[in-house]
């Protein structure tokens, strides 16, 4: 009988895993290109935020509250301006491309 139940949940893992890994042939390149750049964005923000977690006030000792805002803001637009161009966006690309 447990045999019987551990191949069900093979099959059902194997479904599943064969429905997550297809992907739409009719996605236009230059979609796939813009979505893959947004992922490497959120990595590099991700990066970005850990690298100045315990980053400490250059020139003043006051907090302020406004501070970690733009801080955030500026890694934000730091992360997109440079997407595209660590090399996480193209791999992700190709590999998706190769999936279609």
């Amino acid at each position: 009988m447990s045999g019987y139940s551990v191949n069900l949940i093979d099959k059902a893992i194997l479904s599943k895993q064969n429905s997550v890994m297809k992907i739409d042939e009719k996605v236009d390149d230059a979609k796939l290109k813009e979505q893959t750049d947004a992922f490497e964005s959120i990595i590099v923000k991700m990066i970005l935020d850990n690298a100045a977690k315990d980053e400490k006030n250059l020139f003043s000792e006051q907090n302020d509250p406004g501070d970690k805002i733009y801080k955030s803001m500026y890694r934000d637009e730091l992360a997109k301006a440079s997407s595209g161009s660590f090399g996480f966006s193209k791999m992700l690309y190709d590999f998706l491309s190769e999936k279609r």
